[in-house]
């Protein structure tokens, strides 16, 4: 049984407001839940079905507050459509400093005002599969750390360092050669370039695109050719940052 004190914390921290507030966020799903539980990232209380609790008990830290819940309590609890496993309340991880050699030495991947969480969610599962060290969000981002973003991260969340930065301020305090590359429609041929894991990526949004501060701070814009008979207008803001990491990464 869910009290109604846990009820009204996990409810609250639905929104950023809370969640900033408490220093705290939601995990959701049996997977996820298990990410979490085998990373660095502290956990406040655990709520699980009692045949995930006997599935996984080797995985559950015995001193965990740990509550046991219907699928029904869980989903309803929850932002998910269903959820038959688990739901956890983590601490938000302290904000590690950022590497003033990081663009020189490694690849960062920079988002600008990309607002939707699903496609945030997957730009840090991306970052995560390229091992890129962390990556920077503009103010007008996505929170990191909304359900959402969490469960489209598929665990990226417990192991991709986030940083906030202004994005126009940022960058052109950067070495003066280090590449800070954007995709644009009149860029270089990405498929004709040879590209190396390091200087930052900047992806905008979906709709938008770069915005004018950070395009003025671009020294190489990229641009992914349509195949032949491509007719697309667009691609996913997620997938072109996709085939733009591999790019970077090809050669490796």
């Amino acid at each position: 049984m869910v009290s109604k004190a846990l009820q009204k914390s996990i409810s609250q921290l639905h929104t950023k407001k809370y969640r900033q507030r408490y220093g705290a966020f939601l995990v959701e799903g049996g997977k996820s839940v298990l990410e979490l539980l085998s990373s660095d990232l502290e956990t406040e209380h655990l709520l699980v079905t009692a045949e995930f609790a006997d599935q996984n008990r080797a995985h559950l830290p015995a001193r965990l507050p740990l509550t046991l819940a219907t699928e029904a309590e869980l989903t309803q609890l929850g932002t998910l459509a269903t959820n038959t496993t688990a739901l956890a309340i983590a601490r938000l991880p302290t904000e590690q400093p950022l590497p003033l050699t990081l663009p020189e030495t490694g690849l960062l991947l920079a988002l600008d005002e990309v607002r939707d969480p699903g496609n945030l969610g997957t730009l840090l599962r991306l970052a995560d599969w390229y091992g890129l060290p962390g990556v920077v969000l503009s103010p007008g981002c996505a929170d990191a750390y909304a359900p959402k973003t969490v469960a489209a991260s598929m665990g990226a969340f417990a192991r991709v360092c986030v940083w906030e930065r202004d994005l126009t301020e940022w960058l052109p305090t950067l070495p003066p050669a280090t590449g800070i590359f954007g995709a644009d429609l009149e860029g270089d041929n990405v498929h004709r370039l040879t590209l190396h894991p390091s200087g930052v990526l900047v992806m905008g949004s979906e709709s938008h695109g770069l915005t004018s501060g950070v395009a003025a701070a671009l020294t190489r814009k990229l641009h992914i050719p349509h195949g032949a008979g491509g007719q697309a207008e667009s691609l996913n803001v997620a997938i072109s940052a996709a085939i733009l990491l591999d790019n970077f990464f090809r050669n490796q």
